[in-house]
């Protein structure tokens, strides 16, 4: 094994535990073990894969507990936002600061964007973990971008064996993805994780809407702190933004799609049946506006999944209607660009992610034709890290991307020539 990485089992399968940092973590707030198991805390697919999504944060097996006992027959947003605020209170009266934060997180992640709420709810989980994990001032920064600006950590080791760039997807927050770069960071590399428009601070408060067009904030994020060889990894929908960005940036050396994303529309679809699908594919091809946006206003009645993806999306898009968002994330597809890279490439997808088909994979891998190298890891069940982007066995994840970059070895010996 790497001596990068570390791994800790215990006879309880339940509750073994992967550890993925260095030597020198053991000191820091970076020393974390991420839980391994996928658990049934609600019915619904989608809460209970974001229940499981920030325990995996806190590996606090209370909390699992806890949010069986208090969600599992709650259907409604209203409710399930009252319970898990409460939650993050009582825990954060109790001092249990990372759980309080990612309970106040979950909650945010769920109220109306018209909510007085979620804004302050957002700051205070951010301001929370922050200190919780001692990240200081000076690691952040606003890039400027377009009419706004891009916020950004950098988390450096004293003796970098390279710089891994990191950014997120449809939902995320790129806090909420601190801990997770600290182990980075402790594995020896320069880390900088940033959000770009449609995502967390440059979608709340700077004002930037999503753009399909991915090479310009990492260009942007690139020429601000100089660098140009880099290892660009991005998550969940940024698993094919990251396509997208190493197709025309030549600063992206190596690249990593954590998962794999070939098809924003299909994903969008995928919780429909598949004559639903085919049928608003023509709606959407033969510009069928009033149609789509009726059946979407009565699917989302009837499905919190729905409702929340359809809403979310017009609210990151800057779209008004479910037609205008669909339209807008057709957009997002590999296929046409993919043959363009000529990077190292990793491709990480899980065997049952119910966001992404599994079949996106060897999608994407047939359109790279020219890259240097490609691997892929399709995860599975076995090792509790089927779902999207290994939630369940995290730490498994970030093993698998430490190995594979330091295996291939500096970017610049690999370059020379």
């Amino acid at each position: 094994m790497n001596p990068a990485t570390e791994a800790k089992t215990n006879p309880n399968p339940a509750t073994e535990l992967a550890i993925v940092n260095g030597g020198a973590a053991a000191a820091t707030a970076s020393a974390f073990s991420f839980p391994i198991g996928y658990y049934d805390l609600h019915p619904d697919v989608s809460i209970n894969f974001q229940l499981n999504r920030f325990y995996g944060w806190v590996g606090d097996d209370s909390m699992l507990t806890e949010m069986r006992e208090g969600l599992a027959g709650v259907n409604d947003y209203l409710t399930f936002t009252k319970i898990v605020l409460d939650l993050g209170e009582k825990a954060l009266a109790r001092h249990e600061v990372r759980k309080g934060a990612y309970y106040l997180r979950l909650a945010e992640f769920f109220l109306l964007f018209s909510d007085p709420r979620k804004l302050p709810t957002r700051q205070r989980f951010v301001d929370l973990l922050l200190d919780h994990l001692q990240i200081a001032p000076s690691a952040y920064s606003e890039i400027p971008f377009e009419t706004g600006w891009l916020p950004a950590y950098r988390l450096t080791p004293k003796k970098p064996r390279g710089t891994l760039v990191v950014f997120g997807g449809f939902d995320s927050y790129i806090e909420e993805w601190l801990p997770a770069a600290l182990v980075f960071r402790d594995a020896g590399y320069d880390t900088i994780l940033f959000e770009g428009p449609g995502q967390g601070a440059a979608l709340e408060l700077a004002h930037l809407t999503m753009s399909p067009e991915w090479e310009k904030p990492v260009k942007a994020v690139l020429d601000y702190f100089r660098l140009d060889a880099v290892t660009l990894m991005g998550f969940s929908l940024g698993g094919g933004l990251v396509i997208r960005a190493a197709a025309f940036e030549p600063g992206v050396r190596r690249v990593i799609a954590y998962d794999i994303c070939a098809d924003g529309l299909e994903c969008a679809l995928r919780p429909l049946p598949p004559l639903a699908q085919k049928e608003l594919l023509g709606w959407i091809e033969t510009g069928n506006e009033e149609a789509v946006d009726k059946f979407f206003a009565d699917a989302m009645a009837k499905s919190l999944l729905l409702d929340w993806m359809m809403k979310l999306g017009m609210h990151n898009s800057g779209t008004g209607t479910t037609y205008a968002m669909l339209k807008h994330y057709q957009k997002y597809e590999t296929a046409s660009i993919a043959s363009r890279l000529t990077q190292d490439v990793l491709l990480m997808a899980g065997a049952e992610d119910h966001y992404i088909p599994v079949h996106q994979l060897t999608d994407q891998i047939a359109t790279l034709t020219h890259v240097r190298s490609l691997t892929a890891r399709l995860f599975t069940r076995a090792e509790q890290a089927q779902n999207h982007v290994q939630v369940g066995n995290m730490g498994l994840a970030f093993r698998t991307m430490i190995d594979w970059m330091t295996g291939l070895g500096p970017i610049e010996i690999l370059t020379v020539g």
